[in-house]
């Protein structure tokens, strides 16, 4: 600043015009005054360049600021339009989904006929004509492995009233019922023929068919089919279980020792089975625990009231010589608790198999190792009834019932559930039946070779469900079916291969191969069983095509 030319410092300072020669030959240019007034002016100059600085340091934090502002109002009205966009297309789907459109029904098949009655003569002739059944080709009735009627045209899905199972004058559910009349032509029960031992999934060649179930020569109506008495045989079971659990809440309202007991037996069943751990023996203690309280059930120290037994069973039994149980009635906390441990299990395997298939094993090694147990059986077979009759109605598919996944009923015949009167997602009903399928494969395929109890559910029921599915005629193929079977046959190829050797490689060739090929729609879940037949050869070099 020393150098500043005396016109820049008059014209800032308002100094004393005086000229370049002057200044330097002035001779006061070297005092302390001078040096003073240069110090001075050099100060004032720093004190306005610097608040120069600050003023447009400031401007450009003010604009940072507000550009910052800017950016954050854009991004946060970016954020409101998307939520008001994802909030109208929720409304618009819940709109789409409360929307529900009528159906009408299925007109109900019209029964046949009675027939003139025929010379005894004529008679005899027909009843030689229909015992053998290889003279039409069709699987005899009695056959566990005969293929089931179809329930879609409405007559199968009928279920039968039932009565109050507590009154004091209860109808024997057991009660022969009226032998339709024979119609000429009509088969009759006879023993499995050689020809279904040789093929057991194979359906009739020479049968017409009526609705995708094969018949004779003459219709049969498919309500008064084995295979659907049972299955409505099971329904009454679980209606008779609710009614069951009614009259155990009526009777702790007049026994605090019930009360007491049942809810903390109750808990403690759920507890135990949610406990269950995938491992060789890890369920030891649960078992042992689930046993001790079944037991003091059946000794019914809380006193609750009993009942007749026959009332949760599919067939009347008479009282076998040795039988711990024989008397008609059993106490209702026994029957209530096993009940509730049925419902758990059914849970577990809907919970925990729906998303991993193979921990559905060690629930059912427990389910089999507590209906096997002799201190819980009734004339000398198990009540595993009670757990079938939930089977029966969370997934029908099992037991030969057949329906269309786009259609209410049809809906209602494959145990789609619903939750606040609307029907669950899609992927939420495949878990279910994944988890149902493989819970039923794991209760029905154990060996009991090498024990002493009794097998409650043999393999045959799993063959026989698996035929039932096998057999769909390809219009009535569901994905419903495709799922549950996938389920049946994954992680438990070996224990069928076990069970039934060659039979059972042929039956796995029908299932993954034959069953997805015949459907008219290769949906992800029909070819899921052809990807399954692929990956057994890869891992297990069973090869089926």
């Amino acid at each position: 600043m020393a150098g500043s030319s005396p016109a820049r410092r008059s014209y800032q300072w308002s100094s004393p015009q005086q000229s370049v020669l002057s200044d330097i030959l002035y001779e006061d240019r070297n005092s302390e005054a001078r040096h003073k007034l240069l110090l001075e002016t050099a100060k004032r100059e720093h004190e306005r360049v610097r608040a120069e600085a600050e003023r447009i340091y400031k401007e450009h934090v003010q604009k940072e600021e507000r550009n910052r502002l800017l950016e954050a109002k854009r991004n946060e009205e970016e954020r409101i339009r998307l939520e008001e966009q994802i909030a109208a297309d929720r409304l618009r789907l819940q709109a789409l989904k409360a929307k529900k459109v009528t159906i009408p029904p299925l007109p109900e098949p019209q029964p046949d006929p009675a027939p003139r009655a025929a010379p005894p003569a004529q008679s005899a002739s027909a009843k030689t004509s229909t015992a053998s059944p290889a003279t039409h080709g069709t699987v005899a009735k009695n056959s566990p492995l005969a293929q089931p009627p179809s329930l879609l045209g409405g007559a199968g899905s009928q279920e039968p009233a039932t009565q109050n199972p507590f009154s004091s004058t209860k109808p024997n559910p057991f009660a022969p019922r009226a032998a339709p009349p024979a119609s000429p032509g009509a088969q009759q029960p006879s023993s499995q023929p050689s020809a279904a031992k040789s093929n057991p999934f194979a359906p009739a060649q020479s049968a017409p068919q009526t609705n995708g179930t094969a018949t004779s020569q003459v219709t049969r109506t498919p309500a008064t089919s084995d295979a659907i008495q049972q299955a409505d045989r099971y329904v009454v079971i679980h209606r008779t279980l609710k009614q069951l659990r009614k009259s155990m809440d009526q009777q702790i309202g007049m026994n605090p020792a019930l009360k007491s007991r049942m809810g903390d037996m109750r808990r403690e069943v759920r507890k135990t089975v949610g406990q269950l751990t995938t491992g060789t023996g890890v369920n030891r203690q649960q078992i042992i625990r689930l046993v001790n309280l079944l037991k003091e059930a059946m000794a019914n120290s809380a006193r609750s009231q009993l009942i007749d037994a026959s009332l949760f069973v599919v067939d009347p039994r008479d009282p076998v010589d040795g039988a711990q149980h024989n008397e008609p009635q059993l106490p209702s906390l026994f029957l209530y608790l096993l009940n509730i441990f049925a419902k758990a299990a059914i849970s577990q395997f809907i919970s925990e198999g729906g998303a991993k298939p193979d921990t559905a094993d060690p629930i059912g090694i427990v389910v089999a190792d507590i209906f096997s147990n002799p201190d819980f059986h009734w004339r000398g077979k198990s009540l595993i009834d009670i757990l079938l009759a939930k089977y029966r109605v969370c997934c029908p598919v099992l037991f030969g019932y057949r329906g269309s996944e786009k259609t209410e009923q049809g809906r209602q015949r494959l145990g789609w559930m619903r939750e606040g009167g609307v029907w669950v997602g899609d992927q939420q009903h495949m878990d279910r039946m994944t988890g149902l399928g493989a819970g039923f494969a794991a209760i029905s395929l154990r060996n009991f070779g090498k024990s002493k109890k009794q097998n409650p559910y043999p393999p045959t029921n799993y063959w026989t469900a698996m035929a039932r599915i096998v057999n769909t005629p390809p219009a009535e193929i569901s994905n419903t079916q495709g799922v549950v079977l996938k389920a049946m046959i994954q992680n438990f190829e070996k224990k069928f291969l076990d069970a039934y050797g060659n039979a059972a490689i042929a039956a796995l060739r029908l299932a993954l191969i034959a069953f997805p090929a015949k459907a008219p729609v290769k949906t992800a879940a029909i070819n899921s069983l052809h990807v399954l037949a692929q990956m057994l050869e890869r891992d297990t070099g069973l090869k089926l095509e």
